[in-house]
């Protein structure tokens, strides 16, 4: 299902790769989030039938005289523009369909994309719809070398596998760099070792976070060899959250 790879420089410098979802991940995703709409549209048409039996005014003809048909109308339009820019908002570049069939929509540079992207790349699903069965769309994606659509052109992003790893720690450097005031490079080592910490014996904890510490503030070098793992581990976090005490 994977034919390519987004390669992306990270903020520390350190190149790292994505493996681009190929038409088969998309057409996966697709028929998983087609059901979900299906699902939705049927509520809708529930409602119209409570509509028309348990109000008078719409029982009597003077709402609709066919409640059911407008609900299929109205869920079916409302499904159709709403669904994919609203969930892959709320679940950061995914859908029940995308999350199931392990792939997330990320911008060239690999980040989250804003609401605007995900808007334009949902407008042109129309475009990529035609003429029927998505066939626009499902060529675009055969002849282009990152396997996107016309949607993803005109919004800049590219749909790839959620290996978590990757896409997270990206995402996750990213936030933390608003927080901190440490250079990218050091932040991202200084995190690696929080996330290792338990990993690591107590002596290559002690010797590699005494070392950190001594660079990123060498002035208070001088009083590591007395701290202990606990008061190491607690002045490498505040590093991690602002800039030190």
């Amino acid at each position: 299902m994977v034919a390519d790879e987004l390669t992306v420089r990270g903020l520390t410098g350190v190149d790292m790769t994505l493996r681009v979802a190929g038409p088969g991940t998309r057409s996966y995703a697709f028929v998983i989030d087609w059901h979900v709409r299906v699902l939705a549209v049927l509520v809708w048409a529930v409602l119209g039938v409570l509509l028309r039996e348990f109000l008078p005014e719409a029982a009597a003809g003077k709402l609709t005289s066919n409640p059911v048909m407008v609900a299929l109308m109205v869920g079916a339009g409302v499904t159709y523009f709403i669904y994919h820019p609203v969930l892959e908002l709320l679940m950061r570049g995914r859908t029940p369909g995308k999350r199931i069939a392990g792939a997330r929509i990320v911008t060239l540079e690999g980040q989250m994309p804003g609401a605007g992207a995900l808007l334009m790349r949902n407008l042109f699903r129309l475009i990529d719809s035609l003429p029927s069965f998505y066939l626009v769309g499902l060529v675009c994606c055969l002849v282009t070398a990152q396997r996107v659509r016309i949607g993803d052109m005109a919004a800049g992003t590219v749909l790839v596998l959620d290996e978590t790893a990757s896409t997270r720690s990206l995402s996750r450097l990213g936030a933390m760099l608003g927080r901190s005031k440490l250079p990218p490079e050091m932040l991202s080592l200084t995190q690696d070792l929080l996330d290792r910490w338990k990993e690591l014996q107590r002596d290559q904890r002690l010797t590699l976070a005494r070392a950190l510490l001594a660079k990123i503030d060498p002035q208070r070098a001088a009083g590591l060899a007395a701290m202990d793992a606990r008061a190491l581990r607690a002045r490498l976090e505040r590093y991690v959250v602002c800039d030190g005490e």
